[in-house]
């Protein structure tokens, strides 16, 4: 479930690059983990995905950081506990009153909740024709809806091109979601979500690479 909407429409002509690549896909399929993982604790069948995606990487003579992160989480997924990461989730992001860490790009920016960088989002966000879906409380700058934005422009078919993604990322991701990850990865709460800031920290590299490269 996506906490945004798209309304966008990118040509095809712009994406021609990318649709193919086996890349974009990943990009795409990252996106959408980190999201899913930063808004909830990951069910049993999660995990049991998760468990057997970091086989590829372990067979890599020389891995990179992104696939070695991937093989990392893949070992916590093999022994973690649903009911565990239940808690260990409410206890980071959510608490009594606030979580451990707060997952906001207005926070990491400025120091404050609902502040100016939120408002400009908003704005970037309408031009480019994404809304918030109905029924969601947590406003647009959370990491979690960040990374779901960033999946909707980076789509081949419905996306925008590289230059545009690229802009977005630096301003609204890039600028502060790699500290978040260091500091989940330091979090005193913080068990599997460890190997998740991993991945979120190695991944949030590979797209500032992916993204200065030629369209």
């Amino acid at each position: 479930m996506h906490q945004v909407t798209s309304k966008a429409q990118g040509s095809s002509e712009a994406q021609s690059s990318t649709t193919s690549s086996e890349g974009a896909q990943a990009r795409l399929e990252a996106y959408g983990l980190l999201a899913g993982l930063l808004r909830s604790a990951p069910s049993a069948e999660i995990l049991s995905l998760l468990s057997h995606s970091g086989q590829s990487s372990a067979q890599a003579r020389r891995p990179t950081d992104l696939q070695s992160a991937w093989q990392g989480l893949a070992e916590a997924a093999s022994r973690a506990n649903p009911d565990a990461l239940e808690a260990e989730h409410h206890n980071l992001f959510i608490g009594l009153g606030r979580g451990e860490l707060l997952p906001y790009g207005s926070y990491y920016l400025t120091g404050f909740l609902m502040d100016k960088p939120l408002a400009a989002l908003r704005d970037e966000l309408a031009r480019l024709g994404i809304q918030r879906a109905d029924g969601v409380s947590e406003p647009e700058d959370h990491a979690a809806a960040l990374c779901e934005t960033m999946a909707l422009l980076a789509d081949p078919e419905h996306g925008i091109p590289l230059a545009g993604q690229k802009e977005f990322f630096s301003a609204y991701v890039g600028a502060w979601m790699p500290k978040f990850f260091g500091d989940l990865q330091g979090a005193k709460n913080a068990d599997f979500y460890v190997s998740v800031g991993r991945l979120g920290e190695a991944f949030m590299e590979f797209e500032r690479v992916w993204l200065s490269l030629p369209e």
